[in-house]
């Protein structure tokens, strides 16, 4: 049988036919990477494999694109395909589709082939490696279609490392365990959702509730002393074998976005409860408490009330928020008694910051960075400050064919200009961003100036400063705006979250842990906000990074990774836990 071992050791010949098929009729790959072995991993294998693609020509590439078939092609129905292709596309059923789906297939090909100039190539087996579906395929190979030539060249060199990724498990015999474990729990608690179709699980809605039973399920069957606390959070406690050992708490929420995705969160918190399954079946204890905690509440859909969960468990959590009401007019603290918690015991959740050793947070990226670098995972340096705002502009509704152009007072004209004033104030300025995401005319219609227009800001920046600035620079330009235009502006500030960075010490143990897996350590910023803002106001974080597919798509149910990546990021969480078990105390 083929193992790492073997290939680290064969001559350069005997490995590249070892991994022949690997590459669609590319023997080039492995004859440049077999001069890089040994390889410490097999993810050191496959990045090896992939550098020799990033570079070569740009020739080569496109050769490397055009050796792959199209997808229920003539070359499949022919029967000409390799066998590693013939494999992948039965798996997903392309060669049993109906008269109309290989009509649509064969249209989408030469569409395809007319704009890019190469065959649309897609790992069909899918990010758990068991297969898409054919509308899954068609779907995607439609949506695709819309990319630019840079974007999707880039898109299915992604995709032909992917299906050599499955191919190289397959050759070598490994199955990525917690990986795909990660990925099932992910695919169940994913279909339970508020609304169909697609994903949203508010703050204690029948789906939320759902959710927290089976983590805390799932919890106990891990090994773990399991609960679900006075606001929501579910709580699963590995202990040490010494009692009077501090803890080490990691996690992340199980709420979502409306129209999520289903790793935003909970992988953050199944992630880790596979890790201690795993330990637990060895009989393996840690020389510290491990607390795993999925918080009830990160997104602030319902209540626009964000960081319930892991505000509640550093003490910050805000009492005045349970008289909050959703859109049926129900209260915050009706809700939590009508799902069976008790209000009054929050302030009891709270944690000693002194009993800590610190949180960790694993998260999908939610961005592209780590995808267009080819990396699987990466070490987070700090969290973005936010600042958010929900803004009001009330101008004249008046007729829309009488009302001269210089006399008028329009309120989405405003916003118009509201809307390029953030854009050029936060273009251009290190880890600045800044967006408006909701836009709203009241009442509109088609022949009436608006009267009225509401809209969100949300700036955010790496450096306090440097965001405080730019809304103090933002607010200033609405107020001019408005005062020129004869508008009247209402703000209400609905966030305010200081920048997190975290912990040297805790990144450079994520950064060993990375590279012991055979993985170039790789730094980079969370633009997004997370639990472990809150953290950091009592411990010391860190957090770390997953690859997010799809171009970087979150919030969205385009949102996807695969489980070699989730597999990647478990082996790193845990070789984590071991090192820092390893050192007798955090400086």
């Amino acid at each position: 049988m083929t193992t790492l071992a073997s290939l680290n050791t064969i001559d350069a010949p005997a490995f590249v036919a070892a991994l022949n098929g690997i590459y669609e009729h590319s023997p080039w790959i492995p004859e440049r990477a077999a001069g890089k072995r040994p390889f410490a991993s097999l993810a050191a294998l496959k990045l090896a494999l992939q550098d020799a693609v990033d570079v070569a020509s740009m020739e080569e590439r496109l050769a490397l694109l055009r050796a792959h078939p199209e997808l229920a092609g003539k070359a499949a129905i022919a029967g000409e395909l390799t066998a590693e292709s013939t494999g992948e596309q039965a798996a997903s059923g392309l060669n049993l589709c109906s008269p109309d789906e290989y009509a649509r297939l064969h249209q989408l090909n030469s569409e395809y082939n007319a704009k890019f100039g190469f065959p649309f190539i897609l790992a069909v087996k899918g990010p758990t490696g068991r297969g898409l579906t054919r509308t899954a395929i068609i779907e995607t190979f439609a949506r695709r279609l819309k990319n630019t030539r840079a974007d999707e060249l880039a898109e299915a060199l992604r995709q032909v490392h992917r299906i050599a990724e499955i191919r190289l498990n397959a050759l070598l015999g490994i199955m990525p365990e917690l990986g795909a474990l990660v990925m099932e729990w992910c695919d169940t608690i994913g279909s339970w959702s508020d609304t169909e179709p697609g994903l949203t699980c508010a703050y204690l809605t029948p789906a939320h509730c759902r959710t927290a039973a089976q983590i805390a399920s799932w919890m106990q069957e891990a090994g773990m002393e399991a609960h679900i606390d006075a606001v929501g959070n579910v709580v699963g406690r590995y202990a040490a074998n010494t009692p009077n050992a501090k803890t080490l708490m990691t996690g992340s929420h199980y709420d979502t976005v409306r129209n999520g995705g289903k790793y935003d969160g909970r992988l953050g918190i199944l992630l880790p409860v596979a890790i201690v399954r795993h330990l637990h079946a060895r009989g393996e204890r840690l020389p510290f408490h491990l607390e795993v905690v999925g918080f009830a509440e990160e997104e602030g859909v319902r209540f626009r009330s964000t960081f319930l969960g892991s505000s509640a468990i550093c003490g910050r959590f805000n009492p005045a928020l349970l008289d909050t009401v959703d859109e049926a007019g129900t209260t915050m603290r009706a809700a939590m008694v009508q799902a069976g918690h008790d209000p009054e015991a929050i302030a009891a959740l709270a944690r000693r910051p002194e009993d800590l050793l610190g949180f960790v947070e694993v998260h999908i990226e939610q961005g592209p960075v780590l995808l267009e670098r080819g990396l699987p995972v990466g070490v987070v340096t700090a969290i973005a400050g936010s600042s958010r705002y929900l803004v009001e502009l009330t101008g004249v509704a008046s007729h829309a064919g009488t009302t001269p152009m210089g006399m008028r007072r329009d309120a989405a004209a405003a916003a118009a200009e509201v809307v390029l004033l953030v854009e050029g104030r936060c273009s251009g300025v290190a880890s600045l961003v800044g967006t408006v995401g909701q836009l709203e005319v009241p009442g509109s219609s088609v022949n009436v100036i608006p009267g009225t227009c509401k809209l969100s800001l949300d700036i955010r920046a790496a450096d306090d400063a440097v965001r405080l600035a730019a809304v103090d620079d933002i607010l200033a330009g609405i107020s001019a705006i408005c005062a020129r235009r004869g508008i009247e502006e209402k703000l209400w500030k609905i966030v305010e979250a200081e920048a997190a960075p975290c912990s040297p010490c805790l990144m450079d143990l994520f950064g060993a842990a990375v590279e012991r897996q055979g993985v170039p350590r790789f730094d980079l910023l969370s633009g997004a906000g997370h639990d472990a803002m809150q953290m950091a106001q009592m411990t010391d974080v860190a957090m770390l990074f997953t690859r997010c597919g799809n171009g970087g798509i979150s919030h969205n149910p385009l949102e996807t990774m695969t489980a070699d990546d989730a597999e990647l990021a478990a082996q790193v969480l845990l070789d984590f836990f071991r090192h820092l078990a390893e050192r007798p105390a955090l400086p």
